[in-house]
């Protein structure tokens, strides 16, 4: 019952959060498809080139279905906003990997290879996409998709019910808990 209402008065954030789920399921699938093939010396560039694949899905994903009643600007400055604050995203999200591997040094010879991708995993995946999604958040709602009316939803059709439902007794505290 109250994470159902937590989700009702959240549900821009909530949906946004199943967008980044996909969005990172997305990034650690490309990010280790490159570094485990085409890029194994440079960790940074393929987190780089994966963080931008997961942007272009997650404009489609945010647009469509997270932000879908918000708006307020026309569709090309949206995509532009939408695009320049990811690529924030994208600096905020590859920094805590840059500060590992070159400040901290924790990659191969300094330390092993597991240590190295570990830290790389930490450090790139965990934490540099927990930073940029909260940045993400708070900047679509602010400058991306600023109006919270401005594609509203067609209303649902209401389903007709039969009398049943009207002839059920409720127990008394059940009323009271719904005029809330």
């Amino acid at each position: 019952m109250w994470l159902t209402r937590l989700l009702r008065r959240h549900h821009e954030a909530a949906k946004f959060l199943v967008v980044g789920g996909v969005c990172f399921v997305a990034t650690t699938a490309v990010n280790y498809t490159l570094k485990l093939t085409v890029l194994p010396e440079k960790p940074v560039t393929a987190l780089v080139i994966a963080t931008l694949v997961s942007t272009v899905l997650s404009y489609i994903l945010n647009r469509e279905w997270s932000f879908r009643t918000r708006g307020g600007r026309e569709r090309h400055h949206e995509a532009a906003l939408f695009f320049a604050v990811s690529a924030v995203g994208v600096m905020l999200n590859s920094l805590p990997l840059a500060v590992s591997r070159y400040v901290f040094l924790l990659r191969v010879p300094e330390v092993s290879r597991p240590v190295q991708e570990i830290a790389d995993f930490v450090s790139g995946i965990i934490i540099g996409t927990l930073i940029a999604m909260c940045f993400r958040l708070w900047a679509f709602k602010r400058f991306v998709f600023p109006d919270t009316q401005a594609r509203p939803r067609p209303p649902r059709p209401r389903r007709a019910t039969s009398g049943l439902r009207s002839s059920v007794v409720q127990h008394p505290a059940r009323k009271r808990e719904r005029r809330h």
